[in-house]
């Protein structure tokens, strides 16, 4: 099913839904069916046109990549920006919860035929949770891929008490909050504080985050452990021709001793740390991300 969607600019992204065979709905926004025009505002020359599919993280929703997919779309490229199981638009109760379970998903959505997406293989962008299932699937299907940017993710092992922690975070939230203003302010104003609360939908007189905090638990569960699970077997994995970028904030979740042992077991890493950026370096700074992704691309066999 395909539905015409608009925003502030007038009709803008493709909405498509999915059903797998095991009848999880997927959602994702197609930024390249319509072909808009747009002029392109990066300095660096054009490569040829790439099949972008972006990830978002845990609790998030495909609309955190939209100033991220304008740009690329400008660039030529086609963009596609899934909502992951559990999330949004997409099924909010999933049976399966499993990294392998999203790691189909991003093959179901290459192959839908309504999307038309050709053979040629597809560029990944994930952060943080988005950035795991795309190093996954890099794993598992190296030659589906012509490259993978992992923002704010990697294979190491987290703290013990992590999935407490953001499982009583995701809990605690205020809901529902009364305004998408008040929400925005909850998650810290600013970009980041729009992104995540534009992950919200109106209904019954207030604003409800769109996922169930246990389905994100569960989902969690899996990745992080009890802090006893690391994924270097994976890392080891990935086919060695194939181009990884690693972007990390200076403020964000991978410290310096992972990305080394990412750049040490992997050569041909590329990797870049922004100063002063956080997490959700996505919100913050999609023009810069950009300019990375677009360099990336260019330089690509």
């Amino acid at each position: 099913m395909t539905a015409p969607t608009s925003d502030a600019t007038g009709i803008d992204w493709t909405e498509h839904t999915l059903v797998r065979d095991d009848g999880v709905r997927l959602s994702c926004r197609d930024w390249g069916r319509l072909g808009i025009p747009r002029p392109s505002p990066s300095p660096i020359p054009r490569p040829r046109s790439r099949t972008f599919l972006l990830l978002h993280g845990l609790a998030g929703q495909a609309g955190e990549w939209d100033a991220l997919a304008r740009l690329l779309r400008a660039d030529g490229h086609r963009v596609l920006a899934l909502d992951q199981r559990g999330h949004g638009a997409s099924e909010r109760h999933p049976a399966d919860t499993s990294r392998a379970a999203y790691v189909a998903d991003v093959i179901a959505v290459l192959d839908a035929p309504g999307l038309d997406l050709g053979p040629a293989p597809a560029v990944l962008v994930g952060q943080s949770y988005g950035g795991h299932a795309a190093l996954l699937t890099a794993a598992a299907h190296s030659a589906r891929l012509a490259g993978a940017v992992l923002v704010e993710a990697g294979p190491g092992g987290a703290e013990p008490g992590l999935l407490d922690e953001i499982g009583g975070w995701l809990r605690a939230w205020p809901v529902p909050f009364p305004s998408r203003e008040a929400a925005a302010a909850y998650f810290g104003g600013g970009p980041v504080g729009d992104g995540w609360a534009g992950g919200l939908e109106e209904r019954d007189g207030g604003w409800w985050p769109r996922f169930d905090p246990e389905v994100m638990v569960a989902s969690l569960t899996e990745l992080v452990g009890r802090g006893e699970r690391a994924w270097w077997d994976e890392w080891a994995a990935i086919d060695t021709s194939l181009p990884l970028l690693a972007v990390v904030g200076e403020n964000g979740i991978i410290a310096s001793a992972e990305y080394d042992e990412m750049a040490r077991r992997r050569p041909g890493l590329r990797g870049v740390c922004l100063p002063g950026a956080g997490h959700d370096l996505h919100l913050e700074r999609p023009d810069v991300l950009h300019r990375l992704i677009a360099a990336f691309v260019a330089e690509m066999p």
